[in-house]
C-alpha cells in the first residue's frame, strides 16, 4: 500500500480549501439568512428556512462545477461536525435524572415508530431510505437525528429534504394540538413536559408547546427531548452495521471490535463533547456558543442539501412518505399518552 507523503499535506490542504471554499460560503450566506428568518419567527427555526432557500435557488439554478465540491462539503462534512457540537447541550447528570423517569416511555414510542415505519412504509412502498429518515425523525429527535443518520445510510439530498419538511410539518401541527390534548387529559406541567419531550421532536417545537401549555413545564420538556436525542448513539451504530452487512460483510462475524469500528467518528465525537460538558469545567457562556454554532453549522449543512436537492425526484416520491409521516406522528403521540399511562406519569 502506498502511502501519502505528510509533506504534501499543507499543500493539499490548501488546495482542498480553496475547492471547497466557493460553495461552502454560499452555503453559510443563506445560513445567515435563515437564521435571521428563525430568530423572526422562533417557532420556523433556521433549519426549515435553510433547506426551503437551498431548494430554491436550486430551482432558479443548479450550482455550477465551481460550486458544487463546496456545495456537497456542506451537506456532509459540515453536517458532521454539527453533530458533534450537539452534545454540548446534554449532562450526563440530567440524563440519569430524567431517564430514569422518562426511558420506559420514550423507548416505548421509539420501538413502535421504528416498526410502523418499516412495516407501514414498506406496505407504502415509501423508498427505504425515506422511510428511514423519516422514522428516525419522528421517533427520536426530527432534523438532528436526520442530520445524523443520513450519513451513516449515505441518503440522497432529495430524500433528506423531503424527510426534514416531513416532520417539521407535525411538529407544527403538534405545537397547536398538544397543548389541548395535555388540559383533555388533565396533565400536571411535569406530565406535559414528559409527553411533549417525548412526542415532539424538533426542540423549538418542543419549547413553544410547553410555553403554550405553561412556563413550569418548559424546563422539564427541554431536558427529556435532549435525553431523546441520545437514542442517536444506538440507532446510528445499529445501521452502520446493517449498511456495513449489505454492502457485502454480511458473511463476516460481528465481533465487538468489528462493531466498533463502524461508529461514525461524528458520533464519538457527539459522545466525547456531551461528556466534556457534563462535568462542569465548561462554563454555561460556551455552551450556549456551541450550542449556537451547531445550530448555524446545521443550517449550513441544510442549505448545501437544499442546493444539491433534485425536485424531480421528491416528485416522484409522491404524498406516500408524507401520509407515513403522518401515521407515524399519530401512533408516537397515542404510544406516548399509553405509556405514561401505564407508568401512572400521566397525572
Amino acid at each position: 500500500m502506498q502511502l501519502t507523503p505528510v509533506s504534501t499535506l499543507p499543500v493539499r490542504l490548501v488546495a482542498r480549501g480553496r475547492e471547497v471554499l466557493p460553495g461552502a460560503l454560499v452555503c453559510a450566506a443563506i445560513a445567515v439568512v435563515a437564521t435571521v428568518i428563525g430568530q423572526a419567527v422562533p417557532l420556523l427555526g433556521s433549519a426549515i428556512p435553510a433547506v426551503v432557500i437551498g431548494v430554491a435557488v436550486a430551482c432558479v439554478r443548479r450550482p455550477s462545477a465551481r460550486f458544487a465540491p463546496g456545495v456537497g462539503y456542506a451537506g456532509k462534512f459540515v453536517l458532521q461536525c454539527a453533530v458533534v457540537l450537539l452534545g454540548a447541550q446534554l449532562s450526563l447528570a440530567s440524563i440519569v435524572r430524567v431517564g430514569a423517569e422518562s426511558l420506559p416511555v420514550m423507548l416505548s414510542s421509539l420501538v413502535v415508530c421504528l416498526a410502523a415505519a418499516w412495516g407501514i412504509g414498506r406496505a407504502m412502498r415509501v423508498d427505504r431510505d425515506l422511510r428511514i429518515l423519516i422514522g428516525v425523525g419522528t421517533g427520536i429527535c426530527g432534523a438532528s437525528a436526520i442530520a445524523a443518520v443520513s450519513p451513516v445510510i449515505r441518503a440522497r439530498s432529495s430524500d433528506i429534504s423531503y424527510a426534514i419538511s416531513t416532520v417539521f410539518l407535525f411538529n407544527v401541527i403538534a405545537v397547536v394540538a398538544f397543548p389541548a390534548i395535555g388540559r383533555a387529559f388533565g396533565m400536571t406541567p411535569h406530565a406535559f413536559g414528559l409527553f411533549a419531550g417525548t412526542a415532539v421532536n424538533d426542540t423549538s417545537s418542543v419549547v413553544a408547546a410547553a410555553s403554550v401549555f405553561s412556563a413550569s413545564a418548559l424546563g422539564f420538556a427541554v431536558v427529556v427531548k435532549l435525553v431523546r436525542t441520545l437514542m442517536i448513539i444506538p440507532i446510528s451504530v445499529g445501521l452502520a452495521v446493517v449498511e456495513a452487512r449489505r454492502g457485502g460483510e454480511g458473511g463476516r462475524r460481528m465481533t465487538p471490535g468489528r462493531a466498533l469500528l463502524l461508529v461514525p467518528w461524528f458520533l464519538v465525537g457527539f459522545l466525547v463533547v456531551a461528556a466534556v460538558s457534563s462535568t462542569g469545567v465548561v462554563p454555561p457562556s460556551v455552551v450556549d456558543t456551541l450550542t449556537t454554532v451547531s445550530v448555524f453549522l446545521v443550517a449550513t449543512a441544510l442549505a448545501g442539501i437544499g442546493l444539491s436537492t433534485d425536485l424531480r425526484a421528491i416528485r416522484t416520491a409522491g404524498i406516500r412518505p408524507l401520509l407515513l409521516g403522518a401515521a407515524l406522528s399519530l401512533l408516537v403521540t397515542a404510544t406516548t399518552l399509553v405509556a405514561m399511562t401505564l407508568t401512572g406519569s400521566l397525572g
